[in-house]
């Protein structure tokens, strides 16, 4: 296993770690989103909603839990992206890795939204003071807000997925095809967003359609990082010659 010029770790243990953290992020959200959040949140009544949730307090809090597993990781993997890919161009690099934790930023904010559903049908006394009904609306509201934070959390998703692709498809270390995929998945996340705030009446077909480009892509890219890792020889090659550039050989 050759040794990353500039920093003495191979480029295969990042790549590889980062596919294992890709990996916990798709068993984590596919979780949270699918299996928690759609099961309970019933679009548009707040009352099955609220009932929903009460009834299975303990499993909305493991989804919220499993946000911020999500949350978490997102810290570490735009760096880990950054370390493979900044031979390429580390201008774009550092674009790449900020939009991601721009993305984590905002998500990390948004989960408060997630969580006040919870505060609010916890039955505390100080939310006496409200009706049932008013409880059951303001949950629902926290999630709705909740949702559209979230569309604005992929929108620098979107912006980090287009250049990682870029970054990708000019790599020569990775496969092409790859790049490609991943800038097809930019495009179907910002137009599911945009579509959110822009098409309300058409954001749940919109997010139907884009599932496949988005998961093909993303866990096409998970895969090639966990067996394949990078093309070493390559990739030393470009670091190299990045390295001769700055010191002016």
């Amino acid at each position: 296993m050759k040794k990353n010029l500039t920093s003495g770790t191979s480029p295969l243990v990042y790549a590889r770690t980062a596919g294992a953290l890709y990996l916990v992020i798709f068993v984590a959200a596919v979780f949270a989103h699918f299996i928690v959040r759609a099961g309970l949140i019933v679009p548009g009544d707040a009352t099955a909603t609220a009932e929903n949730i009460m009834a299975s307090e303990s499993l909305f809090r493991l989804g919220f839990a499993s946000d911020l597993i999500v949350f978490l990781i997102e810290v570490a993997q735009p760096v880990l992206l950054y370390m493979l890919l900044k031979p390429v161009s580390k201008p774009l690099a550092i674009v790449m890795m900020f939009g991601r934790l721009a993305m984590a930023a905002v998500q990390g904010v948004n989960l408060l939204n997630q969580f006040n559903a919870v505060l609010l049908l916890s039955g505390a006394d100080y939310l006496a003071v409200f009706e049932p009904g008013q409880l059951h609306a303001l949950a629902l509201l926290f999630l709705d807000s909740f949702h559209y934070g979230y569309d604005i959390a992929l929108v620098f998703f979107g912006l980090h997925l287009a250049v990682l692709g870029y970054l990708v498809y000019r790599s020569g270390f990775f496969p092409r095809v790859l790049g490609v995929l991943l800038g097809l998945a930019s495009l179907s996340y910002l137009v599911d967003s945009f579509t959110g705030f822009l098409f309300p009446a058409y954001d749940e077909l919109v997010g139907q359609i884009i599932i496949a480009p988005t998961v093909i892509a993303e866990l096409a890219f998970t895969l090639w990082l966990l067996i394949r890792g990078v093309n070493v020889e390559r990739w030393e090659r470009s670091a190299g010659a990045n390295v001769e550039a700055s010191s002016g050989t």
